[in-house]
C-alpha cells in the first residue's frame, strides 16, 4: 500500500474515531434514563466528602464506604468528590466521569497496540474497536465503581508491556506495577481478587536479571495492601458481607458440588451466545436483545490467539496475556449470577489486546517483497499480503458498522424506566408538595430511602425534613409516608409510581 493511501486510511480512521468520542458524551446524563440507588449512593457519599469530609454516617474520610449492607469501593468516589468540590453535586458530572473513563480505556489500549505493532494504525484501529465495544461503553454510562478498574488494568498492561522489552525493572518500573495492583484492589470488589491474581502471573517474567524487579514489585503491592488489612482486622467480615448473598459456595454444600458449578459458570462466560447475542440479562448493565462483544474483535482476538500460541508462545508478555484471559472470568464464575458485565470487566480489556497480533498479521509490514527473492515470489508475497488486507478491511469495516448498529439501538431503544427507578423525583416531589414534616421514610430494604437523600440534596432540600423508619416503629397517624415496595393500609393515597408510594397515615 502506498503512503499517500495509507495516510488517507488513516485520515478516515480519525474521522471515525472522533464520532467515537462524540458518542461516549452524547445523551449524557438522559441516557440511562434516572439515577440508580447504588449510583445515588455513590454520588451522596462523594458530596458529603466534598463538602464535610465524612460519610453519609459521619465517618471522616473512610477507606470503605458503608451502604446498606455493603461496603463501597472507595477510588471512585473520591475521584467523583474531587470533582464535587469544584462543581457542587450533580448527575451531570458523576455521569461525565464514568463516560470519561470509558474513553480513557479505548486511548489507553490503542495507545498500548501502537507500540506493540510500531504502527499508528493498529492504534486507531484498537482505539476505535474499543471505544464501540458496546461492554465497555454501557459500564461508562454508569456511575458504579467498576467504570475505573478497566482504566487501571490497561495502564497497568501499558506498563507491564514497557517492563517486559527490558532485561532488568527499574525501581520506578516496580513502583508503577505495585501501585496500580494495589490501585486494583480499591477500585472494585472483584480487583481484591483479580489483583493478586496478575500479580501471580509475573513469575512469566522472571529472568536471572529480572527478578530483583519482579519480586520488588510484589513488595509494594504488598505494601499497598497494609491499609485494606488494618480495615479487615477492624471490620471482620465486612468486605465479605456481599459476597454471602451472591454466591452459590455455601459451607453444606460439598466440593464437589462447588467445582461442578465453578467449572459450569466459568465456561458459561465464554459463551458465543453470551459474547455476540444475548450479553447480560440485567436490563441495568446491559442493553437487553444485544451482544456485548462486536464479532468483528472477536474474530480478531481468536486469530490472535492462535498466532500467539504459534509464534510467541515463548514470549512471557504473550504469555500473560493468555493467562489473564484465563484468570479474569474467575470472581464472576465464583457468584449465582451468569454473564454479570461488571465481574467480568477484566475479559474484554484482554480479548481487545488479544486482537493486536491478528491486526499486525493481517496488515503485515510493507509492500516490498524480501532481497533476493524471485521476481514470482514476490508477487506471491505480494498478492498474500493484499488478501490478508482484504480480510482485515472487512473486519474493521464489520465491527465499524456493528458498533454503529448498537448506538443506534442504544439511542433510540424504549427507556429502562423501570431498572433505573427514573420515575423517583415525581415520587418526592409528591411528597415535598405536602406540609407534614418530618416526612417518613418506609423502605422494603435498607437502600431506597437513598433516592430521598440524593435527589433532595440536588434540591436543596434539608435533610432534617426526612425521618427513617421500619414496619416495626409505624409512622404516626396524620404522617407522610414515602413507601418502598409496602402496602398502603388504613391510609389516603397520595402518589403511587413503580415500587413506590406516597400516602397519608391514617
Amino acid at each position: 500500500m502506498k503512503p499517500a493511501q495509507l495516510n488517507r486510511i488513516e485520515v478516515l480512521l480519525l474521522a471515525i474515531s472522533l464520532l467515537v468520542v462524540v458518542a461516549y458524551f452524547a445523551e449524557v446524563p438522559r441516557n440511562p434514563p434516572g439515577f440508580f440507588v447504588d449510583e445515588a449512593s455513590i454520588a451522596y457519599n462523594a458530596h458529603t466528602i466534598a463538602t464535610h469530609g465524612v460519610d453519609e454516617y459521619g465517618q471522616s474520610f473512610p477507606l470503605y464506604f458503608r451502604a446498606f449492607g455493603e461496603y463501597k469501593s472507595p477510588v471512585y468516589i473520591y475521584a467523583l468528590a474531587a470533582l464535587y468540590w469544584f462543581t457542587g453535586p450533580s448527575i451531570l458530572v458523576a455521569r461525565m466521569l464514568s463516560a470519561f473513563a470509558g474513553l480513557t480505556v479505548a486511548v489507553l489500549l490503542g495507545l498500548l497496540a501502537a507500540r506493540i505493532t510500531g504502527q499508528r494504525l493498529a492504534g486507531l484501529i484498537v482505539f476505535i474497536a474499543a471505544g464501540l465495544t458496546p461492554w465497555f461503553f454501557e459500564i461508562s454510562r454508569l456511575v458504579f465503581e467498576v467504570a475505573l478498574l478497566p482504566v487501571s488494568l490497561s495502564l497497568f498492561l501499558l506498563l507491564l508491556y514497557r517492563a517486559s522489552k527490558r532485561e532488568e525493572w527499574s525501581w520506578s518500573i516496580a513502583m508503577g506495577l505495585g501501585t496500580l495492583l494495589g490501585l486494583m484492589v480499591y477500585t472494585y470488589s472483584v480487583g481484591r481478587l483479580l489483583a493478586p491474581l496478575f500479580a501471580l502471573g509475573l513469575v512469566f517474567f522472571f529472568t536471572r536479571r529480572r527478578w530483583r524487579g519482579v519480586v520488588l514489585t510484589w513488595i509494594i503491592f504488598v505494601i499497598t495492601l497494609l491499609p485494606l488489612f488494618v480495615f479487615t482486622l477492624r471490620n471482620p467480615g465486612a468486605l465479605g458481607e456481599r459476597f454471602k448473598y451472591v454466591t452459590y459456595v455455601k459451607p453444606e454444600d460439598t466440593r464437589a458440588t462447588i467445582t461442578f458449578r465453578f467449572v459450569r459458570n466459568y465456561l458459561w462466560n465464554f459463551s458465543p451466545r453470551g459474547w455476540l447475542i444475548a450479553g447480560d440479562p440485567e436490563p441495568r448493565h446491559h442493553l437487553p436483545g444485544s451482544g456485548s462483544l462486536l464479532v468483528g474483535i472477536v474474530v480478531l482476538a481468536v486469530l490472535g490467539l492462535v498466532i500467539v500460541l504459534l509464534r510467541h508462545r515463548r514470549d512471557p508478555w504473550w504469555r500473560f496475556v493468555v493467562y489473564g484471559i484465563v484468570v479474569s472470568p474467575i470472581p464472576a464464575s465464583l457468584t449465582l449470577d451468569h454473564f454479570h458485565t461488571l465481574r467480568l470487566i477484566g475479559l474484554p480489556v484482554f480479548l481487545l489486546v488479544l486482537a493486536v497480533p491478528a491486526i499486525e498479521f493481517l496488515y503485515g509490514e510493507g509492500g516490498k517483497p524480501r532481497v533476493g527473492a524471485t521476481t514470482e515470489r514476490g508477487t506471491d508475497e505480494r498478492l498474500r499480503q493484499s488478501e490478508r488486507r482484504t480480510v482485515l478491511a472487512a473486519l474493521i469495516t464489520l465491527t465499524i458498522v456493528q458498533g454503529a448498529i448498537f448506538q443506534w439501538q442504544f439511542h433510540t431503544a424504549p427507556p429502562r424506566v423501570d431498572a433505573f427507578d427514573s420515575y423517583y423525583p415525581q415520587v418526592l416531589d409528591a411528597a415535598l408538595a405536602r406540609s407534614e414534616r418530618p416526612i417518613y421514610l418506609l423502605d422494603k430494604t435498607p437502600a431506597a430511602y437513598m433516592y430521598a437523600f440524593w435527589y433532595a440534596t440536588l434540591r436543596g432540600v434539608d435533610l432534617n425534613n426526612f425521618q427513617l423508619t421500619t414496619k416495626d416503629t409505624p409512622p404516626p397517624p396524620g404522617a407522610v409516608v414515602i413507601g418502598h415496595e409496602s402496602r398502603c393500609t388504613n391510609c389516603e393515597m397520595i402518589f403511587e409510581r413503580g415500587q413506590f408510594r406516597v400516602y397519608r397515615q391514617k
